[in-house]
């Protein structure tokens, strides 16, 4: 789904992961540390002709970086490849997707700029104003044709995945590795299939499979997660040190 605005569109995914189309280039994202970080290699991508965008930002980190001494202003954070599969990838967020940008030549540069001041103050409105990515994320959901029930039920699915995702945080659960042994096991109990398994059931690869669920799976879900936040706090668990559903411990 696509929510076109000025210069780019927001494709949305679950959770804290999204796509951002700019100028039809694709640029991968994630919330990491209270802010987004944008793959520096997407961004190469956009702005420049190159065929080879990881090299060229080898060669930028070689003379902008390297030689000059300077501090990397990246990060590696694992974001998901073509292949469908998780690597750790070069990320920089807006402030230093700034410095960045400067050293690259591009006629895209300063429409690029603008572009994700625009992303950055949007997410300080939400923050301000939770109100307003809900108001937001229904508008994309209506915009695709879904119903204003099923638009009602995946908010508050949204919800329940977030509170239980703030529990396992607080807990010390992995996030990279953990969250998706446990929502494995979280689904297995629901349904009988890891969430791949249920994917490939459905004839999904990449897209979002609560996207794809209907009224009932989307309930199903939220009690699975519900029941699996109940139980961890109960429980005071630690880390793996949890159930799913009362099935998984450590």
């Amino acid at each position: 789904m696509k929510y076109l605005r000025g210069d780019f569109c927001l494709q949305v995914m679950d959770g804290k992961n999204a796509l951002i189309v700019f100028q039809d280039k694709k640029i991968h994202r994630i919330w990491h540390q209270d802010a987004w970080h944008f793959s520096v290699v997407d961004v190469v991508a956009a702005l420049t002709d190159s065929p080879t965008p990881r090299q060229y930002w080898g060669k930028i980190k070689d003379r902008e970086f390297a030689q000059l001494e300077l501090s990397p202003i990246w990060v590696q954070l694992k974001m998901e490849s073509a292949d469908g599969k998780n690597y750790e990838t070069d990320c920089a967020n807006t402030e230093s997707m700034f410095r960045i940008i400067q050293s690259i030549p591009s006629k895209n540069a300063e429409p690029f700029k603008r572009w994700l001041a625009q992303v950055g103050y949007e997410r300080v409105e939400e923050i301000q104003n939770p109100e307003l990515a809900q108001t937001r994320m229904k508008g994309l959901y209506r915009a695709k044709g879904y119903s204003d029930e099923w638009i009602e039920k995946r908010m508050r699915g949204i919800a329940v995945r977030s509170e239980l995702t703030d529990e396992w945080k607080k807990r010390d659960v992995d996030e990279d590795k953990e969250y998706a042994i446990l929502t494995n096991e979280i689904s297995k109990a629901t349904f009988g299939k890891t969430v791949e398994e249920y994917k490939k059931m459905q004839g999904l690869k990449r897209e979002n499979l609560r996207d794809h669920m209907h009224d009932l799976e989307l309930i199903f879900t939220m009690l699975g997660e519900r029941v699996t936040t109940e139980v961890t706090r109960s429980k005071e668990a630690k880390g793996l040190r949890m159930s799913s559903c009362g099935e998984r411990s450590a």
